[in-house]
């Protein structure tokens, strides 16, 4: 499988193994796809299906066994661990079940966070701006000053959000982003990942949701470490006019 110029991610034949004592475990085995620019993909299955240890290999967490894994055509296994950590931080944002707000900051200064690490000698009002603007662009503009404890749930997610663009990331990689949200409040964040992608953003999702799901533009359904399904949502436009209705 050759590195092509729309490509974001690149997998050949991945595979994770784990062991325990003399067992061995194969969270990831033979896994071979292409994420190209701007998709907007789902990684589904059931507890044990791999796709966590999956998305933890695509955010650079960690390393696969075996195969190839290609990021913007950049081999992550030839890299340094600060090489590595560097790419991390430069070409993926991170969205997770659990906001992971720091309580006692603000909201402009938590989505300023990551610059500290990839861009520390941006100047001080810089990095507020860019901070400020993330916000505004997850409907937050009137929260900057607000700790999370000030915010609801959504809008905490909405601030994890503005966190993952403001280093300008190629690829958005969310896990479970509404496990712990209610519907009407899932709906709301959906509906800012289905603009940010319309914008050109390439996001990767895990959930186990098919309502979640509805919102992808393809959905990958793993068990046993292996894709059994992967396909586009042709339905795509009728299920988010479905679950519309719902809030």
């Amino acid at each position: 499988m050759l590195a092509t110029n729309s490509s974001v991610i690149e997998l050949e034949n991945l595979q994770k193994i784990y062991h325990a004592g003399e067992v061995e475990i194969r969270a990831v085995d033979g896994v071979s796809l292409r994420i190209g620019r701007g998709e907007f993909v789902a990684i589904m299955g059931s507890s044990g299906s791999g796709k966590s240890t999956l998305m933890n290999t695509l955010g650079c967490l960690d390393q696969p066994t075996t195969g190839r894994y290609l990021l913007k055509g950049v081999d992550v296994a030839k890299l340094t661990r600060s090489e590595l950590s560097q790419l991390r931080n430069q070409k993926i944002g991170f969205v997770f079940q659990s906001f992971n707000l720091l309580s006692r900051t603000t909201a402009r200064e938590n989505v300023e966070l990551p610059l500290f690490y990839t861009n520390p000698h941006v100047p001080m009002r810089e990095r507020q701006q860019r901070a400020i603007e993330c916000l505004k662009k997850v409907g937050l503009g009137d929260r900057i000053h607000n700790h999370p404890n000030q915010l609801s749930g959504g809008q905490q997610q909405r601030v994890a959000i503005a966190r993952a663009l403001v280093n300008e990331p190629e690829l958005v990689l969310a896990d479970e982003p509404t496990g712990n949200l209610d519907t009407r409040t899932s709906i709301e964040v959906m509906e800012l990942f289905k603009s940010l992608n319309d914008g050109g953003i390439t996001i990767v999702m895990v959930t186990h949701e098919p309502d979640i799901a509805a919102y992808c533009k393809r959905i990958i359904v793993m068990r046993d470490g292996q894709v059994i399904r992967d396909e586009p949502n042709h339905s795509r436009l009728l299920a988010i006019e479905q679950m519309a209705q719902l809030s």
